[in-house]
């Protein structure tokens, strides 16, 4: 592909960031309706969309490569960067849409198609989706047929599309369950994958924090999307000299959290997305040991006989020298005493997944220190903000079980490119790197 070519792609993501503008409220509250997150969330979403079309559009007329120094006189070393291929995207219910333009608004403007396998429990927000693409083709002209296209179906098309060796890029959304299949996968086949897999969240609070914006935070990441988002707050160790504290304000806010129809104002929980993912948290609370748990019940069942709304819960383990390992996706928070910041951290990086993390503390010791090679070990660290939700600018993603992959802004797009160093002699000698002799 031209590199002139790639300001009409950005050409192409503007009208479509335009439509999303145009038809944010009805997509928001398509997002509601199919996934259960509240109207506030699926406007939220629709918004990610839209700004990463912004930053797209930018990009488009900079995609640039390096000019690097040559040890040879007469030559010039460059680094250039050209399209990859077809990008497959594979997203899970609880972001159906804006994981989806993260990949396809860089992929796009980088010259590549993308094929979209979203979640075969939300595919009335892809379509959707779709149709606006198509729109937005339609409305621009001169833009290849098939551009984008969608695939809806179960985990077997999912497979189908890792295995084809047409498509160079896999960027995959979801379990670590579905991770250690993709990766290997691909890997088998030479192929790249980008993986976006599951995270255990912790926040620490530190003495010097200030608790009522500690306390926001700490709900909002924790029963947010009904704790299904992989940046939800999942274990929170809190100093021991504020636990007192900090935790009955905590199950104060907790009590007045507002359950219900996610399309309702005044809603800040909807549903879980269906019976297993009830069943999941139900089995992590009743294997929990040596823990006292308020909330984690189902409720409404009367009132929404077919959803599965639950009151969020809180575990306090002041016994456990462990935090819990694995991953449950649904509103579970886990509370641990901590003395020492060292000990904090330790227990915040002694967990196998390592995508957002958070200190809440005024004390700039203690901030510099989570925030540096010693400190938190996941690929998002805050400050005196919570686990969950993240600017479209910096690249979004985590360390270890978390997959190691990256969306969104940043040099992210250099995942949708393949890189070619390329060196030009312009001298009339042809004299050899390292200064080897080869004479004939």
């Amino acid at each position: 592909m031209e590199n002139g070519a790639r300001p009409k792609r950005g050409e192409l993501v503007r009208v479509l960031g335009n439509k999303l503008r145009e038809h944010k409220e009805a997509l928001g509250a398509l997002v509601t309706f199919e996934c259960g997150k509240i109207y506030q969330e699926g406007l939220g979403e629709v918004q990610e969309m839209i700004d990463i079309c912004d930053l797209a559009v930018g990009l488009s007329r900079q995609l640039h490569g390096l000019t690097i120094a040559s040890e040879r006189p007469g030559h010039r070393m460059s680094e250039t960067w050209h399209p990859v291929g077809p990008v497959g995207i594979i997203s899970a219910f609880n972001f159906p849409v804006a994981v989806w333009s993260w990949n396809a608004a860089l992929a796009v403007v980088c010259g590549n198609s993308v094929i979209w396998k979203p979640s075969e429990k939300t595919p009335l927000t892809a379509l959707a989706c779709q149709q606006l693409f198509d729109d937005a083709v339609r409305d621009v002209g001169g833009i290849p047929e098939g551009l984008s296209q969608v695939l809806i179906g179960d985990a077997a098309i999912g497979a189908q599309l890792v295995a084809d060796k047409r498509v160079p890029v896999i960027s995959a959304t979801g379990s670590t369950a579905m991770g250690r299949k993709v990766g290997p996968m691909m890997a088998e086949r030479f192929g790249r994958s980008i993986l976006e897999l599951g995270g255990n969240n912790a926040i620490i609070v530190c003495p010097t924090a200030d608790l009522d914006m500690a306390l926001r935070a700490i709900l909002f990441g924790a029963v947010g999307t009904a704790g299904q988002r992989c940046t939800s707050t999942r274990r929170l160790l809190v100093h021991k000299s504020i636990y007192d504290e900090l935790m009955p304000a905590l199950k104060k806010a907790y009590q007045g959290v507002r359950i219900g129809n996610p399309l309702d104002a005044g809603t800040l929980v909807g549903p879980l997305i269906d019976r297993a993912a009830y069943d999941s948290m139900q089995a992590a609370l009743q294997a929990m040991a040596g823990g006292e748990v308020i909330g984690g019940e189902r409720v409404l069942a009367d009132e929404y006989p077919d959803a599965y709304y639950v009151r969020p819960a809180i575990a306090e383990m002041p016994a456990s020298r462990q935090t819990v390992q694995e991953e449950t996706f649904a509103p579970i928070l886990y509370v641990y005493p901590y003395t020492d910041l060292h000990e904090a951290i330790a227990l915040q990086n002694d967990v196998p997944q390592g995508l957002s993390s958070a200190i809440f503390t005024n004390d700039m010791r203690e901030a510099e220190t989570f925030l540096s090679a010693a400190g938190g070990d996941c690929g998002i660290a805050n400050v005196n903000i919570g686990t969950s939700g993240a600017e479209i600018g910096g690249a979004f993603g985590g360390e270890k079980e978390t997959g190691g992959g990256r969306e969104s802004g940043s040099d992210a797009w250099k995942g949708y490119m393949r890189r070619a160093t390329s060196t030009v002699n312009y001298s009339t000698e042809l004299p050899l790197a390292q200064g080897i002799e080869f004479d004939i």
